[in-house]
Order: structure tokens, then C-alpha cells, then sequence
């Protein structure tokens, strides 16, 4: 089976016969040498000299705890919302007792920094801003370099869910001057689901030191702790670092600057692909469209259920529908991780032959 779904994304051989070694003392050398050495090489990959924390949890565990260990009960915060992933950390804030401004745009629309430096000006009192670098449920990359130059000149926190982003696409996490920054596992990283990684900037220790919100198992104070003696507060998913371990050696060897050429490279021939079957994007201004997941428009009078279960039983190819108010609307083709031009080519010839069986008429040039 092809899987060109956002996540959870396939794994390569060796780190799925390495998340199958037997167990190993938590609390013991064997285990203090792999989580040291884990984290060193996320840090390069998320190009900080900060922290970065392993926790056992989903992405969204990671964006709550990036939430909790920064904020208190009535802080107002911005949240940029192109999506149903930016709604999500939103909802997470308001249910901590957070007051939330959110500045959201039209789903396929990536936020303007203009706008959210007007709309701090505006709430002079916003403590921080949340915003999501890759929106999995548009195939929409926000401008987050500029995005975070708005913020930094407002002097504001900036929390970042980079859950699709990071590992495939670039993240600047020091030059950018961004706070927190969250990542799982399940995504570029080409490992099972299971992990989240957060950032911390010592602004963001800063703010951990006055934050006010309720916290246990995702206080990134204790992770910081345990991990100076090599070890995680809670147990840890051991079989999913052992997997990581090997993908991030994987990483390096492909080279940072390479796998970003890689998903450039990638992201483009999906979108030519798709546009040459006459399919529309949801991406209103491709200059933001994502490298890692294509959103495309479900044709008029094609049921995209029905499309997707063809694929996947007669074609081997497994795409995800929309989310949201989206569901129905789009289909989303994910092309990162351990993805191939080959993979997008199985992609794109099985949409030719599928689509016209559910009553899409390709053009003549397709």
C-alpha cells in the first residue's frame, strides 16, 4: 500500500526493525547514552542551542504542553488560525483558561505578517502568539520567518506548531528568534507515532518560571531535569526512540539541506501532477503552498469517499479526505518523510485512471 496520507507516514525498513529490539532499563546507562544522543541530533535539526525535550505523547500532547509550561489562566494570547490545527491550539489555550484573539483567514489563505503585527498593536496585553508553520488540513505554509520578525518586534512569545513542518521543510528555530517550537514523530520524521520534541528559548523558561496553568505529566521543567542525568520523568516509549535513533542517523546522512531540496522538489511535482489532471489546488497563492501535504479541490459531482476507496482497494494508493468544514471539499495527497517522486508518479497515474470512474472527465492534454 502506497500511504500518502499526512501522517502517520510510512517508515523505512531499519527503523521499523529497530522500534522491534527487546527492552531496555529506562532508568539505566544503556538508555541515558540513546535519549543523549537523540536529543543532541534533534537540536541540529531544529537548528536551536536551546532546549529540545522528548515527551511521550501525541503532537497535540505537544502544543498542550507547550501552552501549559508558558501561560497562565487569563493571559490573553493571538492565536493565527489558517486551519483546523491552528483551531485546535486555540481550543487548547481557551480550555486552560486562556483569553484567546484569534486572527483567521479563509481556509487555502496563509496568514499575512502585516496583519498579525496590527493585530498585536491592537492587544497591547497579548502575552504570546500561536501559530501553526504548516497547516496539514490546507496544504498551506505560513510565512513564518515573517511572520515571527512581527512578533519579535512586538516582543512576544511565539509558540509554534511545527508538528508537518519540521524535519522536512526548513525551521530557523534561534535565527527566527521562535520560542517554542513542537514536532511528533509520526511526520517527516519517518518513526511511528508516539513522540513529541519541544523547544524551549530561555524567553521561554522565562515565561515557564511566572506560568501559572496546571501541569504534571507535561511539565517541561522536570523533562529538563531528567534529561541532564538521562532520563524521562515518566516511562518512555523506548521502542519508538530506538526508531527514531536510526531515522535521525538516516537524516543525517541524506543531509539537512538535502531532504529539504527533496521535499521541495517533491511538493512541486505534485502540484504539476495534479493541476496536468486539471484538478484545482485549495492553496489560493501557491508561493505557500506546503512541500509535505497537497490539499486538491474534489471535482463537482464526485463523491471524494468513494474516489479514495477506489484507490485504495484497486489502486494500493491511500489518501486522506478533509477535515473539518472541509470534509467532502478536498482530498490531501502527503509527500514527506520517506517519500519518493516514485511514490507521487503511483500517485498521480492512479488518480488518472480512478477519476474518471467516478464521473470525472480528464482533459484532453492529461
Amino acid at each position: 500500500m502506497n500511504l500518502r496520507i499526512p501522517g502517520p507516514t510510512p517508515c523505512p525498513p531499519e527503523v521499523l526493525a529497530a522500534s522491534a529490539r527487546q527492552m531496555i532499563n529506562h532508568r539505566g546507562r544503556e538508555f541515558a547514552q540513546l535519549l543523549g544522543r537523540v536529543a543532541e541530533r534533534l537540536k541540529r535539526f531544529y537548528q536551536t542551542q536551546h532546549d529540545v525535550l522528548i515527551l511521550t505523547t501525541s503532537g497535540t500532547g505537544g502544543l498542550e504542553a507547550a501552552i501549559v509550561n508558558t501561560l497562565s489562566p487569563g493571559d490573553k494570547v493571538l492565536a493565527v488560525i489558517i486551519g483546523e490545527f491552528g483551531q485546535r491550539f486555540a481550543e487548547i489555550a481557551e480550555t486552560y483558561g486562556a483569553q484567546v484573539v484569534r486572527l483567521e483567514y479563509e481556509p487555502g489563505h496563509a496568514a499575512d505578517p502585516e496583519d498579525v503585527a496590527r493585530a498585536l498593536a491592537q492587544h497591547p496585553d497579548a502575552k504570546a502568539v500561536l501559530v501553526t508553520h504548516n497547516e496539514t488540513s490546507t496544504g498551506v505554509t505560513n510565512p513564518l520567518a515573517d511572520i515571527a520578525c512581527a512578533v519579535r518586534e512586538a516582543d512576544r512569545l511565539l509558540l509554534v506548531d511545527a508538528v508537518s513542518s519540521l524535519s522536512s521543510i526548513p525551521v530557523e528555530t534561534d535565527a527566527w528568534g521562535l520560542d517554542v517550537v513542537v514536532s511528533g514523530s509520526q511526520k517527516g520524521w519517518m518513526v511511528p507515532p508516539g513522540l513529541a520534541f519541544v523547544s524551549m528559548s530561555p524567553r521561554a523558561w522565562e515565561a515557564y518560571s511566572q506560568a501559572r496553568m496546571p501541569r504534571v505529566y507535561f511539565d517541561l521543567g522536570r523533562h529538563k531535569k531528567f534529561l541532564e542525568r538521562g532520563q524521562t520523568p515518566w516511562t518512555p516509549a523506548v521502542s519508538v526512540l530506538f526508531a527514531l535513533d536510526v531515522a535521525l542517523e538516516m537524516m543525517e546522512r541524506e543531509g539537512m539541506e538535502n531532504i529539504f531540496a527533496r521535499h521541495a522538489r517533491i511538493g512541486e511535482m505534485t502540484r504539476a501532477g495534479v493541476k496536468a489532471l486539471g484538478l484545482k489546488l485549495l492553496a489560493a497563492d501557491e508561493r505557500y503552498a506546503s512541500n509535505t501535504v497537497t490539499a486538491v479541490r474534489v471535482p463537482e459531482g464526485v463523491d471524494d469517499r468513494v474516489l479514495r476507496r477506489l484507490l485504495e482497494d484497486e489502486y494500493g494508493v491511500e489518501l486522506a479526505g478533509g477535515q473539518g468544514e472541509l470534509q467532502g471539499k478536498v482530498f490531501r495527497i502527503g509527500h514527506l518523510g520517506w517519500v519518493t517522486e516514485q511514490d507521487i508518479r503511483q500517485v498521480l497515474d492512479a488518480l488518472a485512471q480512478a477519476l474518471p470512474r467516478v464521473g470525472y472527465e480528464l482533459p484532453a492534454r492529461a
